[in-house]
């Protein structure tokens, strides 16, 4: 079997600075005349990737993870030869088709039809090909009343399907995929698995990107993962997965301090400090059961006085599944002005109906008015869920095989017949 992709230390910087740009001749020799005397900026050198090196094989599902800002984006930039690399080489094997962004590609003022066309006359196909695989495109992206529209007119969402499909069906050696699940419905998101279980089958090469461990898994026979530009580890994908989520410990298994996580965003001028899980009774709690209730306490600290913050948070499972967001905006809470100092907020949860597993929880806090971000950090602590007998009367437990939630909920037997009306039946879980 032969290579289709191989990267060799590859590496790519940039230099965060502003630049003037002089327009007129005038300027620039203004700008000459001032060089000697002019006090020199100070520019930073960030390395978002730094000799990575890896092949992959033709036929081979790959998953790439890690964190938002670990380099991912960038090397699937340079392999789709979108950006160049500052040093190393890359080499891609045949057709190469790449998703990247919303719309990657497209050109606005071309309908739908007319960029299908385009897409293909890119990739190297003649016309008669892009033909035969016209109306498969055009039933798969769902979009068939708007395809002879501009694509300016499309909604994201509308962009996507078609990105998708026109990258799918092209008949690209190499698909390159970067978090198409993050955008979409549930239906869309399963034809997305399904076309590049096709796409596997078929003996195509896919780079896959995704937060979602669970996709990956389930798609992918290797994985790689990339942390600050390097290739931490390259296996199976159950293996980094694992080593992945291992990870997110590090900061989390002592205390929930906030202060020394890396990788967060926003301005700063309000940040979470603490997170503190906590019984009904207000006692602190690292793990708790199905079914109990749960207090999560967010401390933070505002450098200066801040208007209409909102606080919130996400929950995830292992695998990066989304199970809630909630936040104070979404309860209606308007919270005028927030003091220069220390504080927190709290959310109060009656029935936690989790089933057993660890969950994570990514925090983050911004202006209602302007989304403005404060602060926002990834994977910030976990929660370890417990099983709990949640069906009072029941001696049988549930754990994570039945599912992510639980209900509350009440079997009737009624309608089996007269004798099983003395049956006693567990109530709902209210506990």
């Amino acid at each position: 079997m032969s290579e289709s992709i191989t990267v060799e230390s590859l590496s790519k910087c940039y230099e965060i600075g502003v630049r003037q740009r002089e327009t007129q001749l005038r300027d620039h020799l203004v700008g000459l005349l001032r060089a000697p005397f002019r006090r020199r900026e100070r520019r930073e050198i960030v390395w978002a990737l730094r000799e990575v090196s890896f092949s992959v094989q033709e036929g081979e599902v790959v998953g790439i993870i890690g964190r938002n800002g670990a380099g991912k984006s960038t090397l699937l930039k340079i392999l789709s030869k979108i950006t160049y690399p500052t040093s190393g080489r890359v080499r891609a094997r045949g057709r190469v088709a790449s998703l990247l962004e919303v719309g990657t590609g497209f050109h606005e003022e071309l309908t739908g039809r007319e960029n299908i066309y385009l897409n293909g006359s890119i990739l190297g196909m003649k016309k008669r090909e892009v033909d035969a695989k016209l109306e498969q495109i055009v039933e798969f992206s769902g979009i068939e009343r708007f395809i002879d529209t501009p694509i300016k007119r499309y909604s994201s969402g509308m962009r996507l399907r078609l990105g998708f499909a026109v990258a799918a069906h092209l008949e690209p050696d190499v698909l390159i995929v970067d978090e198409v699940l993050a955008v979409g419905d549930a239906a869309f998101q399963k034809k997305c698995l399904t076309a590049m279980q096709n796409l596997r089958g078929g003996g195509r090469t896919v780079l896959f990107v995704s937060h979602n461990m669970a996709a990956v898994e389930n798609l992918c026979s290797r994985g790689i993962w990339i942390s600050n530009g390097q290739l931490r580890l390259d296996g199976s994908t159950h293996d980094v997965i694992e080593a992945y989520m291992a990870s997110f410990a590090s900061a989390e298994d002592a205390s929930s301090e906030l202060h020394g996580i890396e990788g967060r965003r926003g301005d700063g001028e309000v940040r979470y400090t603490r997170v503190e899980f906590l019984s009904s009774g207000r006692e602190l709690q690292t793990v708790t059961r199905s079914g109990k209730s749960l207090v999560v306490r967010l401390h933070y600290r505002a450098n200066q006085a801040i208007e209409r913050p909102c606080f919130g948070f996400k929950i995830f499972t292992e695998m990066g599944t989304l199970v809630t967001d909630t936040s104070t905006w979404l309860h209606g809470l308007d919270i005028p002005l927030v003091p220069k100092g220390d504080g927190y907020v709290e959310l109060e949860i009656d029935v936690l109906n989790l089933l057993p597993g660890r969950y994570y929880f990514t925090l983050w806090i911004d202006s209602c008015d302007t989304r403005k971000d404060y602060d926002l950090i990834e994977n910030a602590v976990h929660l370890d869920v417990e099983e709990a007998p949640i069906y009072p009367g029941a001696t049988r437990r549930i754990d994570s095989r039945y599912g992510l939630v639980f209900f509350p909920q009440r079997w009737r037997l009624e309608g089996i017949g007269h004798d099983a009306a003395a049956l006693e039946v567990p109530p709902a879980a209210n506990a």
